[in-house]
Protein backbone atom coordinates (compact mmCIF):
# COMPACT_ATOMS: atom_id res chain seq x y z
CA UNK A 1 0.00 0.00 0.00
CA UNK A 2 1.33 3.26 -0.81
CA UNK A 3 1.78 5.95 0.94
CA UNK A 4 -1.42 8.52 1.34
CA UNK A 5 -2.00 12.25 2.48
CA UNK A 6 -5.58 13.29 3.72
CA UNK A 7 -6.86 16.65 3.86
CA UNK A 8 -10.03 18.02 5.10
CA UNK A 9 -10.86 21.67 5.64
CA UNK A 10 -11.00 23.86 8.74
CA UNK A 11 -15.01 24.06 8.77
CA UNK A 12 -16.89 20.60 7.87
CA UNK A 13 -16.72 21.39 4.15
CA UNK A 14 -13.49 22.47 2.16
CA UNK A 15 -13.62 25.42 0.23
CA UNK A 16 -11.83 26.51 -3.17
CA UNK A 17 -9.16 27.93 -1.27
CA UNK A 18 -8.62 25.01 1.18
CA UNK A 19 -8.99 22.24 -2.15
CA UNK A 20 -6.15 24.57 -3.64
CA UNK A 21 -3.81 24.26 -0.62
CA UNK A 22 -4.59 20.30 -0.40
CA UNK A 23 -3.30 19.83 -3.68
CA UNK A 24 -0.18 21.73 -3.20
CA UNK A 25 0.66 20.28 0.13
CA UNK A 26 -0.20 16.67 -2.42
CA UNK A 27 2.15 18.00 -4.79
CA UNK A 28 5.04 19.07 -2.16
CA UNK A 29 4.69 15.78 -0.73
CA UNK A 30 5.41 13.41 -3.98
CA UNK A 31 2.03 13.21 -5.58
CA UNK A 32 1.98 12.55 -9.05
CA UNK A 33 0.21 14.54 -11.57
CA UNK A 34 -1.27 10.95 -12.66
CA UNK A 35 -2.78 10.20 -9.14
CA UNK A 36 -6.20 9.61 -8.23
CA UNK A 37 -8.15 12.24 -5.49
CA UNK A 38 -10.47 10.43 -3.50
CA UNK A 39 -13.12 12.30 -1.66
CA UNK A 40 -15.52 11.79 1.03
CA UNK A 41 -18.21 13.86 0.10
CA UNK A 42 -21.30 15.63 2.96
CA UNK A 43 -24.97 14.38 2.08
CA UNK A 44 -25.40 18.18 0.20
CA UNK A 45 -22.33 16.68 -2.24
CA UNK A 46 -20.12 19.37 -0.86
CA UNK A 47 -16.26 17.65 -0.13
CA UNK A 48 -15.65 17.18 3.17
CA UNK A 49 -12.04 15.71 2.70
CA UNK A 50 -9.39 14.27 0.18
CA UNK A 51 -6.65 11.90 0.01
CA UNK A 52 -4.55 11.15 -2.51
CA UNK A 53 -1.54 8.75 -2.86
CA UNK A 54 2.14 10.54 -2.55
CA UNK A 55 4.41 7.46 -3.34
CA UNK A 56 4.41 4.42 -5.79
CA UNK A 57 1.61 2.83 -6.73
CA UNK A 58 0.91 -0.84 -6.89
CA UNK A 59 -1.99 -0.33 -9.05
Amino acid sequence: MSPKIKLSGAEKDMTLDELEEAIKLARNAGAEGDSYVYAELSTSGKIKEISVSTGERTE
